[in-house]
């Protein structure tokens, strides 16, 4: 969420001070601002995965026989997945951030440039898309034992 709302700071500060110049560039270039959103949901997409993986002890206590190693690695691998997630979203939504604010301001300027810029701008939101794939590759065998 951080990374979406500095994205969002960077491109709608950008352009609501490009579309001063250029009021065009007002509705075509809120494109930049849903791709910062975007990347809002990619956390919560793999906090809705981690939030299934948790459940509390069949007896609710834990017994003599508890598999530590299989709980720190689940915990472990839940912990470090949530945080890849959090820190590629942060890069993802800061340079999309940048991405659009230059696409903002080079719109204004010259009709041309959209396109262009566009494209660097999807491939900045990539980031937040591979931060999910390695996020949910990361836990994906994080197993809490249960007994």
């Amino acid at each position: 969420v951080v990374g979406a709302a500095w994205g969002i700071w960077l491109t709608g500060s950008s352009l609501v001070g490009a579309a001063v110049k250029a009021p065009r560039i007002r509705s075509k270039n809120l494109v930049s601002v849903i791709f910062c959103e975007a990347t809002a949901i990619y956390g919560v997409i793999l906090a809705i995965i981690l939030l299934n993986k948790i459940g509390p002890p069949k007896d609710g206590y834990f017994s003599s026989t508890w598999n530590w190693g299989q709980f720190y690695f689940a915990g472990y691998s839940v912990f470090f997945s949530g945080c890849s997630v959090g820190f590629t979203n942060i890069a993802s939504g800061i340079s999309v951030g940048i991405a659009g604010s230059a696409c903002a301001l080079g719109d204004a300027q010259d009709d041309s440039l959209f396109v262009k810029i566009l494209i660097v701008e999807i491939f900045a939101s990539a980031l937040g898309i591979f931060g999910i794939i390695v996020g949910i590759i990361q836990s994906n065998n994080a197993q809490f034992p249960v007994q």
